[in-house]
């Protein structure tokens, strides 16, 4: 297993390792500072390289929606992991996670 990370560049944030209770608060601190530090007009939430999700992934990728649009950038979501996409349709959120 890799060490739960965000990254940014070219306009993507990309998320890394297991989305959990335990790494959600540090990842949510560290994506919302690469959202505004971001010059971008556009973000994609990249989950290629997600291990593992709890419902911590998607509110994580809620919140970093959030962030975006407040900074005034477009935002879309890639591959999103079948664990999230699962948890996605249960609650009724697939619509905002539609796969780019």
């Amino acid at each position: 297993m890799s060490d739960p990370n965000v990254t940014v560049g070219g306009g993507e944030l990309k998320l890394f390792g297991v989305l959990d209770y335990r790494t959600g608060p540090a990842l949510r601190e560290q994506g919302a500072e690469l959202i505004k530090a971001s010059d971008a007009p556009a973000l994609v939430l990249d989950c290629s390289a997600v291990e593992k999700s709890s419902s911590v992934g998607l509110a994580l990728l809620l919140a970093f929606m959030r962030d975006a649009q407040a900074a005034g950038k477009s935002v879309s979501v890639r591959s999103l992991p079948a664990d999230m996409r699962e948890i996605a349709q249960v609650s009724g959120l697939t619509e905002l996670f539609d796969q780019h």
